[in-house]
């Protein structure tokens, strides 16, 4: 009888049961089909999105079709609530979480999580079921793209690169650089004071504005070397003073 005569067969073909081998054979290949080990996986849904919150999860659909007895592909459905992986230790972690569209691998316990996902401590299996897709934990990173935000280990250094914002929050930072620190910005705000306690330079001009009555106020001694201006006037040796008697002028005092 010609194949597409027998009716749907399943994981069977023309030769499953043509001899007791392939009989055999094909209950094997018919067991070990229902034993999930680890697949390539899209994320189609996401609990979390970058917040501070605890590890969410996802749910996924498995790219590699099923094929039946015919070689027919049957796509798989999205299996659901599927923990992800997040570096952690404690209360330290990396918040990472997947995005839809991401491709990553999906590994299979070979007992039901169920009740632990639900608990978060030791459990019985939930149920009788092994190797089951169900019991799922996502790992991702897989064939995907090229980012544009990063951090980037290579052998000229560690680059941190955002399109948007990077925000440090402590309440102490420190910076410790034995050669230079440089830093290339159009503009640089500080909120609060400021201690420089070594060697000050500005090759540039020094600007800012009047609170209550007063722009800037320098403790200590200062030195300055080169020409000095006030508003045009040159206020430093080359500047001139009218002597107290008004007669002639002077330069100012030693």
């Amino acid at each position: 009888m010609p194949n597409d005569q027998l009716g749907y067969r399943g994981a069977a073909d023309a030769t499953s049961g043509g001899s007791p081998f392939n009989e055999n054979l094909f209950l094997i290949h018919s067991v070990l089909a229902m034993l999930s080990t680890a697949k390539l996986v899209r994320v189609e849904a996401v609990t979390n999105a970058g917040d501070l919150s605890p590890v969410g999860f996802v749910d996924v659909l498995p790219l590699v079709n099923q094929l039946d007895g015919e070689d027919n592909a049957v796509p798989h459905g999205v299996v659901h609530n599927i923990p992800y992986f997040r570096l952690q230790g404690g209360t330290n972690a990396v918040i990472l979480d997947p995005q839809i569209g991401d491709i990553g691998l999906c590994i299979f316990a070979d007992r039901d999580i169920s009740a632990v996902k639900n608990a978060k401590e030791v459990a019985n299996p939930g149920s009788k079921r092994r190797f089951d897709m169900a019991d799922g934990l996502y790992l991702g990173g897989y064939l995907n793209g090229v980012p544009v935000q990063y951090i980037r280990f290579s052998a000229a250094g560690v680059d941190v690169v955002s399109p948007t914002k990077i925000t440090l929050t402590a309440p102490l930072v420190e910076i410790d650089a034995s050669t230079s620190l440089t830093v290339n910005s159009p503009q640089s705000g500080f909120s609060g004071a400021v201690i420089v306690q070594g060697l000050l330079s500005w090759l540039g001009g020094m600007t800012g504005s009047i609170a209550s009555g007063v722009a800037s106020v320098i403790t200590g001694a200062v030195q300055f070397i080169g020409t000095i201006t006030s508003n045009g006037h040159a206020i430093d040796s080359t500047h001139q003073h009218t002597n107290s008697g008004g007669s002639g002028l002077g330069g100012p005092p030693q």
